[in-house]
């Protein structure tokens, strides 16, 4: 028994085909794209997580420039 009840031979002729089919060059391209594909949303998605790990630190940057500024006006208060 193979995945889910097809057996190996099963799934050689189905592959058989599908390689008389489309043959093997549109094949190695198809791959490709897919592979491109693949590695175009594995750089989008580690782009999105930077950005997003990027703007917290912006925003406690931002709250201790504020911080340090009212700190400073209210020391010439004084």
């Amino acid at each position: 028994m193979g995945l889910g009840g097809i057996s190996i031979w099963q799934l050689l002729i189905v592959l058989a085909i599908i390689v008389l089919l489309f043959g093997t060059k549109k094949l190695r391209g198809m791959g490709g794209d897919l592979g491109n594909a693949v590695k175009g949303f594995k750089k989008a998605m580690s782009d999105e997580d930077n950005k997003e790990a990027d703007k917290p630190k912006d925003a406690i940057q931002s709250q201790a420039q504020t911080k340090s500024a009212s700190t400073e006006t209210d020391k010439e208060k004084v």
